[in-house]
């Protein structure tokens, strides 16, 4: 009977893992020629209120010239487990982790001031405790959505924007990021763009490949012999298994000019392409790949003084191949 119970009890907890929200709020946005869905932040029926990613701009769904751009890659859901999450989502350092006690409270740009419960090293597999989350508002047109996030704290305080606008009579996505730093300590930090892409349903392997501005140099981690470096390329030596993954951490040989965040994802199977550029330069890069998801990951430098502000652009350039 005990063995029984305790069989019911995991499936149970299992299945309720993988159940997916029907009611999180989400909006549509087109202009034309693109079409993409947001999942909105909502601190009871979001789709995404775990402590990695900054809960703005959660895209489940881009298509283009009948191609599909992101998607659901992860087996598992669970609304606070930390990458169930969609689309060219941003997550930013903490802030304060390492002098916080357990106890203590802890700054997370885009998810507010949550609790470190244990001593030891910053992981952001862990979900933490949210104690002020801020307040967030979101307007939509029809080709445009606008994300803010406030933050009133005795430690830390700002105001967080981005907008998300579908660049009229062309397959262009722009990202604008405004953040002004409206308390009285310093917002030292970083912020890198995971960038979950889902093309075409096409399993991660030979028929894409990523591309960069220079010549590529970088350590191989996870399953090794998977990926290869080829001048400026990542290409794939075979198709990556359930289960599996590999990341090159760093990737090394970008300079500080913003003219190296210029990143290209192709797939030469299906034709689909697309190009990612910032107004930026990348202070650090990788890139992690899994059986369902290619990820670029380039981080940009934080550093914000009382009363000042930093704005930050991302720009997706979609197209196919000939």
């Amino acid at each position: 009977m005990r063995i029984f119970l305790t069989f019911f009890i995991v499936l149970h907890f299992s299945l309720s893992l993988a159940q997916e929200p029907t009611d999180a709020p989400q909006v549509h946005i087109t202009n034309d020629i693109i079409d993409a869905s947001f999942y909105l932040p909502d601190t009871e029926k979001g789709y995404y209120r775990g402590t990695r990613f900054d809960w703005s701009a959660v895209m489940p769904s881009l298509e283009y010239s009948g191609h599909s751009y992101f998607g659901k890659w992860y087996e598992t859901y669970s609304p606070t487990l930390h990458d169930a999450i969609m689309g060219p989502v941003e997550a930013f350092a903490p802030i304060d982790y390492d002098i916080a006690k357990p106890g203590d409270s802890f700054l997370i740009i885009g998810i507010g001031m949550v609790q470190k419960e244990k001593p030891g090293d910053y992981k952001f597999t862990t979900y933490f405790p949210i104690q002020n989350p801020g307040t967030w508002k979101t307007e939509h047109e029809n080709d445009r959505v606008r994300f803010a996030h406030t933050l009133e704290d005795e430690s830390y305080a700002y105001e967080y924007e981005k907008v998300v606008k579908l660049t009229p009579d062309k397959p262009q996505m722009i990202i604008t990021h405004r953040l002004k730093n409206t308390g009285k300590k310093a917002l030292v930090t970083n912020v890198y763009n995971h960038n979950f892409f889902v093309i075409d349903s096409q399993p991660t392997g030979p028929d894409f490949t990523v591309t960069f501005p220079f010549t590529l140099d970088g350590d191989e981690g996870g399953v090794k012999g998977i990926g290869k470096l080829t001048e400026n390329r990542i290409e794939f030596q075979r198709i990556i298994q359930s289960g599996e993954s590999f990341i090159y951490n760093p990737l090394r040989g970008h300079g500080d000019s913003s003219d190296d965040y210029d990143i290209r994802i192709e797939n030469k199977k299906t034709g689909a392409g697309v190009r990612i550029t910032c107004d930026q330069p990348m202070s650090k890069l990788l890139c992690w790949s899994a059986a369902k998801t290619i990820c670029p990951e380039p981080y940009i430098d934080i550093n914000v003084a009382p009363g000042g502000s930093t704005d930050w652009t991302i720009t997706y350039d979609f197209y196919t191949l000939e």
